[in-house]
């Protein structure tokens, strides 16, 4: 059996990234010592929030890569020897910033990253006023522990992603989120919001017969501007394995720090009961790359 033991962390943040951090190495150390060797980060860990208003102050939050940040968490990954997955705010250049997850190596080299592709845009979630949609396409990151499929977020959404990084041999899908309820939303639609949210990427695992991990923040966060109600995050990380089965749920409200082993043998073994790869038609796939066929 070739197993990994995961490890997340679901946080709330605060405005101070030092603290930020801080917490997230004292929740690094201790996953490590009850013996992961793959530690996952939510979207936009060392900070809150900042996409709910349009700031161009907040261009301040970003750092090169490498730089402050994967040198924290190399030093955390080789002291631990732990792959671990960070997801930074990155300044690329004057004016061009990604949001990129980076994904370190156990012996604290960065082992590869990938820039957020899809970016979004809707009220309290301003991603394209800081984000420039990601270039490095949709390749899995090889690790010690094999094929790590990182995507980010808003990505989620979209089965293209899951499937090109399947496609590319990825053995995990992982998405680092940061994702919550709109509180003028009534609690109905609040909670299918929540349960889409899960179930879009259970399906991911089931049509790409692989785990799938989303590791989502929460707690409440204002909004500055006022102009909505803020953030309340949901939470509800989770880790399903290749058949949508949910192998772990975290709570809706509290922080969480959890460790589940999975399977990657058990991949195979769902991939011959159920050969979607083996029976797709790519043949009649051309249109996919349009935007709309009329």
């Amino acid at each position: 059996m070739r197993e990994i033991r995961v490890g997340f962390l679901q946080q709330h943040n605060v405005e101070d990234s030092k603290t930020n951090m801080l917490r997230l190495a004292e929740g690094i150390e201790d996953l490590a010592k009850r013996g992961a060797q793959l530690i996952i980060l939510q979207e936009l860990h060392n900070s809150l929030y900042f996409c709910q208003v349009e700031d161009v102050n907040n261009f301040d939050l970003a750092e090169p890569i490498p730089g402050p940040s994967t040198n924290f968490y190399g030093e955390l990954a080789r002291q631990f020897g732990v792959v671990i997955v960070t997801s930074l705010f990155e300044k690329r250049a004057a004016g061009l910033y990604h949001n990129t997850a980076v994904v370190i190596e156990k012996d604290g080299t960065i082992a590869g990253k990938y820039r957020k592709m899809h970016i979004p845009d809707d009220p309290a979630y301003y991603e394209k006023f800081y984000f420039t949609p990601g270039d490095l396409g949709f390749k899995p990151i090889q690790t010690s522990l094999g094929k790590l499929g990182i995507l980010v977020c808003w990505d989620q959404w979209y089965p293209e992603a899951a499937r090109l990084m399947a496609l590319q041999g990825a053995e995990i899908l992982i998405y680092p989120t940061a994702i919550g309820y709109a509180l003028y939303d009534t609690k109905e639609e609040q909670e299918r919001q929540r349960m889409a949210w899960t179930s879009v990427m259970r399906g991911h695992a089931v049509a790409n017969g692989l785990p799938v991990i989303a590791v989502n923040r929460v707690g409440f966060e204002p909004d500055p501007s006022n102009q909505t109600g803020g953030i309340q995050f949901w939470g509800s990380s989770f880790i399903a394995g290749p058949q949508g089965e949910l192998h772990y749920q975290a709570s809706k409200e509290e922080e969480e720090s959890v460790i589940i082993d999975i399977d990657l043998d058990h991949c195979e073994e769902v991939r011959r009961w159920w050969p979607f790869l083996r029976d797709r038609r790519i043949e009649n796939y051309g249109d996919i790359t349009k935007r709309f066929i009329d």
